[in-house]
């Protein structure tokens, strides 16, 4: 049985055959395929061209769909995604600022009379989505339900010209710009988290010819970085598209785009073994909706992996987790550098 989501979406469009569709359709945050499964199984012979876009990436056990049908990776929301596309599907985002970019490129980039359809649990639905549609559509409407699911459907695109992402904001704090797209953790903000594993470093001890920021948001960490350590080389990675294409804004705002290396890959993959002195880390523990304790413990093994003999990882969790006897086990000799009743910041030892 298929989604929910993409059951609604179908029903809403009312297309069997693949000759119903248009030649090019655009889909977004479908990591598992769901809906280019689904177009692509559709019986009939005019296959259209099918994009599809997530901003963590198609997941590794839905790959062998794009080896075994007419669909395509794109790597960023952009143009090359939603070119000459008539229809674009997908999932609605959690965020309303990722939902507001994709409605806005979406409005800007696709064929003058393109449709978006964006689907969700009727649970997760509420009225500032129809409104962010609003703001790049002329019409607006919500479908009617299917197996706790509806659609919000935007036709009459309004372009607004220039793209208003990523957005940017200045934390005084830091003296520094902080640039951010839609799908981007904490926006513009200075995200409480980042906040207090700043505050638990001391400066004077920062020693390090290569550091990481490790699943990078919108580079905070890593622009902190390479101004308290001139003479260091920086990395900033993450999954996200959103995340790296904001932290590169960021480096490049602060004039340190020179200076910080950003790679987009899950668990700092593209990072040599054993390459790094220092590894800063504030984990997230949320997969869209969802709750994931344990997603930090794969990115501890990423640090594991990079750092050299010797070098350390800083942590920053949220104090009721157990994430401490996770790090003694996985990377090394943990110490506490910080703790309030919201917060603990650790430094391991590799």
């Amino acid at each position: 049985m298929s989604a929910p989501e993409v059951d609604v979406v179908l029903h809403e469009l009312g297309v069997t055959r693949l000759e119903d569709l248009p030649r090019t359709v655009a889909i977004v945050e479908d990591a598992q395929l769901d809906f280019a499964r689904a177009l692509a199984e559709l019986p009939g012979e005019a296959a259209p061209r099918i994009r599809v876009f997530s901003d963590a990436g198609v997941s590794p056990e839905a790959r062998e769909v794009l080896e075994h049908a007419a669909i395509t990776e794109c790597a960023e929301l952009d143009g090359e995604l939603f070119a000459d596309a008539e229809l674009v599907l997908g999932l609605l985002p959690k965020s309303l600022a990722e939902l507001d970019e994709i409605a806005e490129t979406v409005a800007a980039k696709a064929a003058p009379g393109v449709t978006l359809m964006l689907a969700g649990r009727e649970k997760h639905l509420t009225r500032s989505m129809n409104e962010q549609f609003a703001s790049h559509f002329g019409q607006v409407r919500a479908t009617r339900g299917l197996r706790k699911a509806r659609a919000i459907v935007g036709a009459e695109p309004k372009p607004t010209g220039e793209p208003s992402y990523p957005r940017e904001a200045r934390i005084d704090d830091l003296d520094l710009t902080v640039c951010a797209h839609g799908a981007a953790f904490a926006g513009t903000g200075y995200d409480i988290g980042t906040r207090a594993l700043i505050e638990a470093l001391d400066v004077d001890d920062l020693d390090a010819s290569r550091a990481v920021d490790l699943g990078c948001g919108t580079g905070i960490l890593a622009a902190w970085l390479a101004k308290q350590l001139p003479d260091a080389e920086v990395i900033a990675t993450d999954r996200s598209w959103a995340a790296c294409a904001s932290a590169a804004a960021t480096a490049t705002a602060n004039g340190l785009d020179g200076r910080i290396t950003v790679l987009r890959g899950d668990s700092g993959a593209g990072i040599d073994d054993a390459s790094c002195d220092l590894v800063l880390l504030n984990p997230p523990f949320h997969e869209g909706r969802d709750i994931e304790k344990g997603m930090a413990n794969e990115l501890f093994r990423a640090a594991r992996r990079v750092l050299r003999p010797g070098g350390t990882l800083v942590t920053v969790f949220n104090s009721h987790l157990r994430h401490r006897e996770h790090l003694e086990r996985i990377v090394g000799r943990t110490r506490q550098l910080a703790r309030t009743n919201k917060f603990t910041v650790t430094a391991t030892t590799r």
